[in-house]
């Protein structure tokens, strides 16, 4: 039997080694000047390796082990046997993101993280930078019209465009000095090129394309009860969606008679979203505001520990990811250094994006909206989670997360300071439902996009419907959801278990409420059985 412990030290290493962009996001030195290998000797490689480690895990006699060690075990066993439950899928034949992402997210995390004094950083990104044209040749390879679905290319081709500006413009921008600057622009450019030349590829892609999206109620139900270990699959799982939905509604149509004096909620936040800042920054500078105020709140009612230094900062969000994302997202700091500073990014729209719809993307950023969001991105939501589970011992649990932990956290972060009274304003309450119908929303929706029984155009007017999305947000957030399976599921699923795990516990009288949250918040982004073993010790 392998020590437990030196087991898991040796798969994370291995993890850097193979993933080194993810090695640079978490902060582990020594592999910023690569990128992943993604040809398909390289991904066969991995997969093998996968069923090894599995086999290593498995082999580790529970029995033998604390309750922190068998936690651990099973974490790193959930998450391999998602990747085996996907395998056949072949996502890498499907995705361009696979390859975009990495090329572009491997560039800006080095200059977001700056792991490194500038003459080494620059030489880290212009190696990577010239990596970017092997890279897209591997997608070349690999990719198949008859596997790929048309939607899912075109969110590439979105991205790839923005990755042209980005790599020719926006990062030699990134340094001072002109020697080295003049380096990131040579490699910039050829970058840029490989960008743009793989464009017409991925139209043609794009243009042959006759595969789906749907993944098959199988792979979505094997998927949340072997690597989220929820006790129910993906038809349950929609049913919950739209009970959740129907409780709400009823809800926010006696809210919205206070708003309007009319029951139709629909109709109040439409009105309310009218009320927007006017430009991007304006935006940004309002979500700014209200973050700080979010703080604030926590230590005046003393709702939970923040950790020494912890700072969130509240920027743009990067120019790649806006073609393929339209919602505010959050990047942590990195897990294995000491900084402690993370970054909220506010979502501005793609360049080139016409005046109506940057206006209609900001309605969905509204004034009464922002605070919901404020919370949800950072206090006490994902950026005090993430810089308090820092404070972790085992380095697992500090990089190893499923979203039905920190999605559902951050969903329970705005439900919990709702009820602590930081909204004040009965508009501000409804937008914070609003928030949360459309996680229920996006249950039936994500459900049933994967099960084959919604088409896209379907899935767009529910979200608009059901939801109070602007028709170009609910398309780029379908889009989302074709492409990343269950994980629109779990922003409420992990909402609702976690208050159930907190009645528990403030029912058996274990602490107050600030125990509570930095018990299981600082356990780490775990899946909910993990979460309620970690905190209930069962």
């Amino acid at each position: 039997m392998a020590d437990l412990d030196t087991l898991i030290d040796s798969w994370l290493d291995e993890r850097a080694e193979e993933a080194p962009v993810w090695a640079t996001s978490v902060g582990v030195d020594g592999h910023d000047d690569r990128l992943p290998d993604l040809t398909e000797a390289g991904i066969r490689h991995r997969e093998r390796r996968v069923d090894e480690w599995a086999e290593a895990f498995s082999d580790v006699d529970p029995d033998g082990l604390s309750e922190e060690q068998r936690i651990d075990r099973d974490l790193v066993l959930a998450s391999l046997r998602g990747q085996q439950v996907m395998r056949d899928w072949e996502s890498w034949r499907r995705e361009p993101a696979d390859y975009l992402g990495p090329a572009l997210s491997g560039i800006f995390m080095l200059f977001l993280r700056r792991p490194s004094e500038e003459p080494e950083l620059v030489r880290c990104a212009t190696a990577r930078l010239r990596a970017v044209p092997g890279v897209l040749a591997a997608a070349r390879a690999n990719l198949s019209p008859e596997l790929a679905h048309r939607v899912i290319v075109e969110r590439g081709i979105g991205q790839c465009r923005a990755g042209v500006g980005y790599a020719r413009h926006l990062v030699p921008a990134e340094v001072d000095d002109e020697g080295l600057r003049a380096s990131l622009a040579e490699a910039g450019e050829e970058a840029a090129a490989a960008f743009e030349a793989f464009i017409p590829f991925l139209e043609d892609v794009a243009a042959r394309a006759t595969g789906s999206y749907a993944v098959g109620e199988g792979r979505y139900s094997a998927l949340l009860r072997q690597k989220e270990l929820l006790g129910y699959g993906a038809v349950e799982m929609r049913e919950r969606g739209k009970v959740a939905w129907a409780s709400l509604d009823d809800e926010m149509r006696g809210l919205a008679r206070d708003v309007t004096g009319s029951g139709d909620w629909r109709e109040a936040v439409g009105k309310i979203n009218a009320e927007h800042p006017a430009t991007p920054e304006e935006m940004r500078a309002a979500y700014d505001e209200w973050t700080q105020r979010a703080r604030r709140f926590l230590v005046e009612h003393d709702l939970v520990t923040l950790p020494e230094g912890e700072e969130c900062l509240v920027v743009p969000s990067p120019p790649f990811q806006r073609p393929v994302l339209a919602v505010a997202s959050y990047m942590s700091p990195p897990a294995f250094k000491p900084s402690l500073t993370g970054h909220f990014f506010v979502p501005y729209p793609p360049d080139g994006t016409s005046p109506e719809e940057v206006q209609a993307r900001l309605e969905d950023n509204s004034t009464h909206g922002i605070p919901t969001t404020a919370v949800h991105e950072a206090y006490p939501g994902h950026h005090w989670h993430l810089s308090w589970m820092q404070q972790h011992p085992r380095r697992l649990r500090r990089v190893i997360t499923t979203p039905y932990f920190s999605e559902g956290w951050a969903l329970y972060a705005e439900k919990m300071m709702r009820e602590q009274g930081f909204f004040t304003d009965s508009r501000q309450e409804l937008c914070h439902l609003d928030a949360r119908i459309f996680r229920a929303a996006r249950i039936v929706v994500d459900t049933s996009l994967h099960m084959g029984e919604m088409t896209i155009d379907e899935a767009v007017r529910f979200m608009s419907t059901r939801a109070t999305l602007t028709e170009p947000t609910a398309r780029a957030e379908v889009g989302r959801y074709c492409a990343w399976p269950t994980q629109a599921s779990s922003y409420l699923t992990g909402s609702l278990e976690i208050e159930r795990i907190r009645d528990r516990y403030l029912a058996d009288d274990r602490g107050a409420l600030r125990q509570f949250h930095d018990a299981i918040a600082g356990s780490g982004a775990l899946p909910i059985a993990l979460a309620e073993r970690a905190v209930l010790g069962e």
